[in-house]
C-alpha cells in the first residue's frame, strides 16, 4: 500500500472523530487551543492504537485464510464505509444532539474508544490486506486524525454542525473505494476485463 492510499485511509478513518470533534467544537463558546490539543490528543491517540492492535491480531489468522484475506479486508472496510454513509444520511443519528463542553479524562476516553472501535476492524483488514507498513499507517492515522480532531473543534465552535455529515460521507465514500481498490489489486478483475474486451 503506497503513501497515497496511506494518506486516503487516515484521512477516511479520522472522519467519525473529525465529526464528533465538530459537535464538541460547536458546544463551546470560544475553542481554544488547549481544548483542540485535548480533543486532537485523544482521538488522535486512539485512532493510532486500534488499528496497530488490530493488526497484530489480523496476522495471527492471516495465513489461516490467506485465500481470502482479500476479501475479508474488502468487507471489513465496505462495512465500515456503509455504516458511516447510513449514520451520515441518518435523522435519528446526530452526535451534536449530546454534546456538551466537557473534556474531562473520563468523557474523552469514553468518546476516544468509541470513534476508534472502527479502527480496528481497519488494523484487522490492514494484515490481510498485506504489504502494509503498519508502523506508518499507525503514524499517518494518528498524525490526520489528531489535525483533523483539533480542526473540527474550531470548525464546529465557528461554523456549527454543518460540515459534520459530509465529512462522515466522504470517510465512508473513502473506505469502500480502499476496499474496493484492494480487492481490484488481488483479482485485476480491470485487468481481465480488458483481455476479454480486447483491449
Amino acid at each position: 500500500m503506497g503513501i497515497g492510499q496511506l494518506l486516503a485511509l487516515a484521512v477516511g478513518v479520522s472522519m467519525d472523530a473529525f465529526a464528533v470533534s465538530v459537535c464538541k467544537g460547536l458546544s463551546m463558546k470560544n475553542a481554544g487551543a488547549k481544548a483542540q490539543a485535548i480533543c486532537g490528543g485523544w482521538f488522535g491517540s486512539f485512532q493510532a492504537l486500534m488499528p496497530l492492535l488490530g493488526y497484530f491480531l489480523g496476522t495471527l489468522f492471516a495465513a489461516a485464510i490467506e485465500a481470502v484475506d482479500h476479501w475479508v479486508a474488502f468487507g471489513l472496510l465496505g462495512i465500515i464505509g456503509i455504516n458511516m454513509l447510513k449514520e451520515a444520511f441518518s435523522s435519528d443519528c446526530d452526535c451534536c444532539q449530546n454534546a456538551n463542553a466537557d473534556l474531562s479524562v473520563k468523557t474523552m476516553f469514553v468518546m476516544a474508544v468509541a470513534t476508534s472501535i472502527d479502527a480496528l476492524a481497519v488494523g484487522i483488514s490492514l494484515a490481510m490486506a498485506g504489504n502494509v507498513n503498519i508502523f506508518l499507517a499507525v503514524a499517518f492515522i494518528g498524525a490526520t486524525t489528531f489535525f483533523f480532531s483539533a480542526l473540527g473543534v474550531k470548525i464546529g465552535s465557528v461554523f456549527g454542525s454543518r460540515f459534520e455529515k459530509p465529512a462522515q460521507i466522504a470517510g465512508g465514500i473513502i473506505l469502500i473505494l480502499l476496499g474496493l481498490k484492494i480487492l481490484q489489486d488481488h483479482l485485476d478483475w480491470l485487468g481481465r476485463l480488458k483481455g476479454w474486451l480486447g483491449l
